[in-house]
């Protein structure tokens, strides 16, 4: 075995330097050439959706639009103008988009809506100029606000992040007018910096339209990074004077556990702090947190060996979240992911320091304690991650990590080998200046008391994308050893290796704006027993968007899994598990269909027939979404598994059905419940949430969870949370 370590960390050494190769792809950044002057004004702007002031006639506006949606050859429909305006303390924004007649379209009043449904215009601004990582604010012409993180060169919009800013809208017969009054101190810059990079989109829904102000080919995400224009400031930008924020919660709960008979009630107090330190850097304190006021988790039908992820949502953890959370690979192995911090025990404090340093460097540092369980034989945690990057050359960056959870006190129920967990490694991520290479490259490695000499993790990825082919090769390897207590690894032990090839076509005179077809192919090896195949997964996909915003896909799969230990796919109560030591090759058809999301009516279906195992398989996933523009929001949701083993192996008929209803009084006051039945989990669960926002980003929050067996409606558990957090600025 020790030889075998030896080449596979050779191996591994290999892929990671692969990368200096990568480095001769990085070309000359984009030529920007759109460009708008950003005024310095005296005087501070009513913000009321009428830009109605003098001054906004001094102001440059942005020229026209370019398409993106159904075409990008063409300039846009409809005019999109955007005017900025600058004082000391904040960005004005003025925008009238356009349109041939009123027929807004949106899907409620609740912020942080999706594009894909509403009526909106966006701005993203690149302000430390890296091509990574943006801020972005958009409203809809019902005025709804969002904000969000944007990382990985656009490709992630983390629309958890909230700050306070203000925007105000009028609705006309031939426009919508919005207003924004975006705080500086809401953002990240260097002082004295006189350009920003910057994009501004829109989705004209109501005319099956996307347009950008800076020209983004259609084989590109509208929202990336790569294709901005240019904001000059007048003037310098002077030192952000960001006050202290300080978010206090009180939190009375009563709950009942009905399989244990326990009854408890509390009253929790705590919160959180936000100190700006520089332009920067932003540390994040908490205090006895608590995230009774979370949306809850979708249940879902998991026919898998493995565990499923699932994102973070909870606030103390969302800015520059990207840093913490995006070292290693998502579907195999990340040595960090917040959402184990927490999960079994309750979280005591902790503290988070994030941001720039310099011009091209960033750092991030977290530490959490959390709380002893001793009846249920949890011990009491530090969980540790330090990180930091560079950008190297337009848009790549090198970064360096490590992560630590330790039990500093002697717990007898905990094994030596559990005291603590440590991994560390390096990530090279490649992105070229107009994103048609990107890729990834890291070796990690953790350390553990009882360590072997293996305990590797790395990955070469890179994917090469024009208008109409592009490719993705993917390698990676996870020893068995690896390990990371705050990380999310499905499953150790193998070498895998993925691959897809995919032709795009763009039909003219058509329906259809593109279709695209795609081979692909994914296999799996176990070093340990001489690279013996344990999974592979060969497909061959064609998708089709039309001119209406309706999908289609169809594909044809075969997997082969083999089963090193008895599996029970169905996971039935005293059933018989399939054989381990045994391959299994089985082949699917699946086909997938959504309507365009815009209309009051919408239906997603997605069905899968064929094979499963030793026997068949048919499963039916399905949407249908309901609005009344723009109170309610009606969703339901069926997903049905059906799976036929023969004898003495289970049959199973799985269902999850999930309607939900949300309700938008106004922009500051929301109900929304969620009923979620699963007979595979013996579950149906009811979360119901009332929140009303008296002050901005201050919420008052009802929050109601009941939970019953599918049976005989037996009660299992049931809370009553209410909720209050103020946010106040120092």
């Amino acid at each position: 075995m020790d030889g075998l370590g030896l080449k596979l960390r050779a191996k591994g050494l290999n892929l990671f330097f692969m990368s200096v190769f990568l480095f001769t792809l990085a070309v000359n950044a984009q030529e920007e050439d759109r460009k708008i002057m950003v005024r310095y004004i005296d005087e501070e702007i009513n913000i009321d959706g009428v830009m109605d002031e003098a001054i906004w006639e001094t102001a440059s506006q942005t020229d026209e639009f370019w398409q993106f949606f159904p075409s990008d050859s063409i300039l846009a429909q409809n005019p999109t103008e955007t005017r900025m305006l600058y004082n000391d303390d904040m960005l004005y924004v003025g925008i009238k988009a356009s349109i041939p007649e009123r027929k807004y379209v949106a899907t409620s009043l609740r912020r942080d809506y999706s594009s894909r449904g509403n009526d909106n215009v966006t701005l993203m601004f690149d302000t430390f100029k890296d091509g990574s990582n943006a801020f972005l604010f958009g409203a809809t012409a019902y005025g709804v606000q969002r904000e969000a993180l944007v990382s990985g060169g656009g490709t992630m919009l983390n629309i958890s992040w909230d700050i306070k800013w203000f925007a105000e809208n009028t609705m006309n017969d031939d426009s919508y007018i919005l207003e924004f009054a975006i705080p500086f101190n809401s953002f990240k810059f260097k002082e004295g910096e006189t350009q920003w990079r910057m994009q501004c989109y829109r989705w004209d829904i109501q005319n099956n339209e996307q347009t950008a102000w800076a020209h983004v080919p259609q084989n590109q995400q509208l929202s990336s990074l790569a294709f901005m224009g240019e904001m000059v400031f007048e003037k310098p930008l002077e030192k952000s004077r960001t006050p202290i924020a300080v978010i206090p919660y009180i939190n009375a709960l009563t709950q009942k556990d009905f399989t244990r008979g326990i009854t408890e009630n509390s009253f929790k107090v705590g919160g959180d702090a936000k100190v700006a330190i520089g332009n920067s850097m932003n540390l994040d304190i908490t205090v006895n947190p608590d995230f009774s006021n979370v949306e809850v988790d979708g249940i879902f039908t998991n026919l898998t060996r493995f565990e499923v992820y699932l994102p973070e949502r909870r606030q103390f953890f969302m800015d520059n979240s990207d840093l913490f959370s995006n070292f290693g690979s998502s579907g195999d192995a990340r040595p960090f992911f917040s959402r184990r911090i927490g999960l079994t025990s309750n979280i005591i404090g902790g503290v988070r320091l994030s941001g720039k340093v310099g011009e091209d460097w960033r750092l991030g540092f977290l530490n959490m304690q959390t709380a002893e369980d001793i009846d249920n034989e949890i011990a009491s945690n530090n969980n540790t991650m330090l990180a930091v990057q560079k950008r190297v050359f337009s848009r790549s960056s090198i970064g360096f990590f490590m992560v630590n959870r330790e039990s500093f006190k002697d717990y007898d129920f905990l094994a030596n080998n559990d005291k603590y967990s440590r991994a560390l490694g390096v990530d090279y991520n490649l992105a070229s200046a107009d994103n048609s290479w990107v890729g990834k490259f890291y070796l990690h490695k953790s350390l553990e008391p009882e360590d072997t000499k293996g305990n590797f993790s790395t990955q070469a990825t890179t994917t090469y994308n024009k208008r109409k082919f592009s490719f993705t090769t993917d390698m990676v390897y996870v020893d068995r050893d690896f390990r990371s207590d705050l990380g999310f690894i499905p499953r150790t032990g193998y070498v895998k290796a993925n691959n897809s090839v995919m032709f795009k076509f763009y039909p003219q005179n058509s329906s259809m704006t593109t279709h695209r077809i795609q081979p692909s192919t994914s296999f799996y090896w176990n070093p340990y027993q001489d690279f013996k195949r344990t999974d592979h997964q060969i497909g061959l996909t064609w998708d089709a968007e039309f001119k209406n915003q309706s999908t289609l896909e169809l594909e044809l799969q075969n997997q082969y899994i083999f089963l090193s230990d008895d599996f029970d796919p169905t996971r039935t109560v005293g059933g018989t598990a399939l054989p381990g030591n045994k391959g299994y090759s089985f082949s699917q058809f699946v086909a997938s269909y959504q309507s365009n999301r815009a209309k009051q009516l919408s239906v997603f279906a997605r069905s899968t027939v064929g094979e499963f195992y030793n026997g068949n398989i048919y499963s039916l996933d399905s949407e249908l979404t309901m609005r009344f523009q723009p109170w309610v929001l009606f969703t339901l949701a069926v997903n049905y598994d059906g799976i036929r083993l023969p004898n003495p192996y289970s049959d199973a008929n799985y269902w999850l059905i999930s309607p939900q209803v949300d309700v938008t009084f106004s922009k500051s006051l929301f109900w929304s419940t969620l009923v979620q039945y699963s007979n595979q989990r013996d579950n149906l669960g009811i979360n119901s949430r009332l929140q009303w926002r008296y002050a901005p980003l201050s919420d008052l929050y009802l929050v109601y969870n009941d939970n019953y067996t599918t049976d005989n409606l037996t009660p299992k558990f049931r809370s009553i949370n209410l909720k209050l957090t103020y946010w106040l600025n120092i």
